[in-house]
């Protein structure tokens, strides 16, 4: 009989144990998203998506310990126990339409911030639940002071857990980007300029020679002679002219 009850007792111990880490997961992964949503750089958006995170952080826990979860009970009590971080988000936030590191300085101080509320939000439903509570019984006045404490060591561990997450983070979905050679230009062909031809001067037509007046001459000397006619002339001469004879 006691052994049973011991073997019951361990096995809630386990049960219990393994919950609590599951929840931790929960809470560090939002805190990692939450900061990362504080980089957002248009103003205002990023805590609208702070919000968004932590109360889906809230929807996961409530389904961890198999606690109904009603959205609009759990926006109220994220309103009601961020109200004072929200507003000093707002001021943070509002760094970020500074010209210049403006935008850096405010992305990093609402990171920060945002990750410290999600850790002290979590921690603060996580002793709820544990302690058997659920989204209808929970009061926010009742916990203001826990969420406050745990706000103030969120700003550590969201900024360890931040590092860690960079770290171990696979680059462009798991695989590193090898920089590839600059592949080299072609080499352009050399090309030799062709030269240019020396235009050969068309010859003009030769003057007539001595030669070639004494033979018209002689052709004229025939036709008066009537050796030959005026049409045997006129070819002769062309033909004479033209250098064929």
């Amino acid at each position: 009989m006691i052994k049973k009850v011991a073997e019951k007792l361990f096995d809630m111990k386990d049960k219990k144990t393994g919950v609590e880490g599951h929840a931790d997961t929960i809470v560090r992964n939002h805190v990692v998203w939450s900061m990362g949503a504080g980089m957002i750089p248009v103003l205002i958006a990023d805590i609208f998506a702070v919000s968004a995170i932590q109360l889906d952080m809230i929807r996961q826990m409530s389904k961890l310990y198999e606690v109904e979860f009603n959205e609009l009970q759990g926006k109220a009590i994220v309103s009601s126990l961020t109200g004072s971080t929200v507003a000093r988000l707002a001021a943070r936030s509002v760094m970020k339409l500074l010209p210049g590191v403006g935008s850096m300085i405010g992305g990093v101080a609402v990171s920060v911030f945002a990750g410290a509320s999600t850790y002290a939000l979590g921690e603060v439903f996580k002793k709820h639940f544990e302690s058997g509570g659920t989204i209808l019984d929970f009061d926010p006045d009742r916990v203001k002071q826990m969420y406050k404490e745990k706000f103030e060591k969120g700003k550590t561990v969201a900024k360890e857990w931040k590092k860690e997450s960079a770290g171990t983070e696979p680059a462009a979905g798991g695989f590193k980007i090898k920089d590839e050679p600059a592949k080299e230009a072609p080499k352009a062909a050399a090309t030799k300029a062709a030269p240019k031809k020396e235009e050969t001067p068309t010859p003009s037509s030769p003057e007539p020679t001595t030669d070639i007046i004494s033979k018209l001459k002689d052709l004229a000397a025939l036709k008066k002679a009537k050796a030959i006619t005026d049409t045997e002339y006129k070819k002769l001469k062309k033909k004479l002219l033209e250098g064929e004879i």
